[in-house]
């Protein structure tokens, strides 16, 4: 890859989410929008290495995208409508007033969440317009096959086109109705990023955890009381806490029972501590981002994995549960069981949850734990072998490898 095509691939990740976004509310049509900002990528590839990279890639791509879509309009004859409205746009339109929101990203985010689409869809059109997710990723976040995923985004475009949806940017008395799918688009980027599902990919992916807490951030310093909101930060600064221990000088994932604690960043721990206490003194039901972080704040309190709470931890896990009943909700607390009550027991609750989970790496990586404990050597080599098989890059495959290969 020459500088010029690195320089487009660049300006992709950056502005891609944004032109596709700014174009739909333009035009209202997310369809032309996308092929039009696809159409401008494909000029740059094009031009750019002859003409060199604009000084401004971004504006440069906005308004060759804009032209496309104009250009594309026009030649639709059916939609009179469009054609009349794109006559009268010469790009040169005020900008388009903030509203509550002052953060550009954060913007579009809560302006895609729109509460007319069902949860499922607007979380995984937004991951797709605006979080910088591929479909591959977004269908591994919501463990269902790439086509299915593919299939529910269409339908929610096609919803927004039959119902006149339109891309408003949300007023304050908007936000409390969008926040909780744009608190799931953020916590889904940031678990690309805490663990990278594709193949080839770096293992952690700094670049989107931190804008996920970047953009957590402000959405706290938005809705200070959100109990959600503060939820979601502490679990996310937790999380990060402990990122620079997660990954070997090798490359290889570091399991918490094998992370160096005296490598996690006691800073943000102090801080999420913080967090995590303050909703518990609200006296407030949590909510299950809530719960999530007391669990992280219990892991993340314990000295050593031989000091840590595990009765706590599988109370909260119960609290959980009924919050959030579901397969991996199960199979993470049947860890805790397996702390309390052993191996056995975990064990028969993971097998329950086969049905639902055969796809899902972590259940077979958990059952090979299980199995080895419980010295079923045979068994526990062919679930090594096909969370391998499963799993989504080269440290998480290093880690169960050796697994896997030290069984006798």
């Amino acid at each position: 890859m020459n500088d010029v095509e690195a320089a487009v691939t660049r300006a992709h990740r950056a502005e891609w989410a944004r032109v596709v976004a700014a174009l739909t509310r333009r035009f209202g049509d997310l369809d032309v929008a996308e092929e039009a900002t696809a159409e401008a990528f494909a000029v740059a590839v094009e031009r750019w290495p002859a003409d060199g990279v604009p000084p401004n890639p971004g504006a440069w791509l906005t308004t060759t995208a804009q032209r496309k879509a104009i250009d594309r309009i026009r030649r639709e004859s059916k939609r009179d409508d469009k054609h009349k409205e794109a006559q009268v746009l010469s790009g040169d339109d005020p900008p388009e007033p903030p509203g509550a929101i002052g953060d550009d990203r954060l913007r579009l985010i809560f302006t895609c969440c729109h509460p007319a689409l069902a949860m499922d869809a607007r979380v995984a059109l937004t991951l797709r317009m605006v979080g910088g997710l591929t479909m591959p990723e977004i269908a591994r976040g919501f463990l269902v096959a790439e086509a299915t995923m593919g299939q529910r985004i269409t339908r929610a475009k096609a919803k927004i086109k039959a119902a006149g949806i339109p891309y408003r940017v949300p007023s304050a008395q908007d936000l409390p109705a969008r926040v909780n799918g744009v608190l799931t688009v953020l916590f889904l980027v940031f678990n690309e990023g805490y663990l990278a599902t594709g193949p080839g990919a770096d293992p952690v992916r700094h670049d989107l955890t931190a804008e996920a807490i970047r953009l957590t951030r402000l959405i706290h310093t938005l809705l200070p009381e959100d109990g959600e909101v503060t939820g979601l930060l502490a679990l996310m600064l937790l999380t990060e806490a402990r990122r620079t221990a997660r990954v070997s000088a090798s490359g290889e994932l570091v399991a918490l029972d094998e992370q160096d604690r005296g490598a996690w960043d006691t800073a943000l721990i102090a801080e999420g501590h913080r967090l995590v206490r303050e909703r518990l003194v609200s006296g407030v039901a949590p909510g299950r981002y809530q719960v999530l972080a007391a669990i992280n704040a219990v892991h993340t309190s314990a000295r050593d994995m031989r000091d840590t709470d595990w009765s706590q931890i599988l109370a909260l896990y119960d609290q959980l549960v009924r919050l959030d009943p579901s397969p991996v909700v199960a199979l993470n607390r049947a860890i805790a069981v397996a702390e309390l009550d052993g191996p056995q027991v975990a064990l028969a609750a993971v097998d329950r949850l086969g049905d639902k989970l055969a796809g899902y790496h972590a259940f077979h990586a958990t059952r090979a734990d299980l199995l080895r404990r419980l010295h079923r050597g045979k068994e526990a080599r062919a679930a090594y072998d096909r969370a391998i098989e499963l799993a989504g890059n080269s440290a998480e495959t290093a880690a169960l490898t050796r697994r896997r290969d030290r069984l006798r």
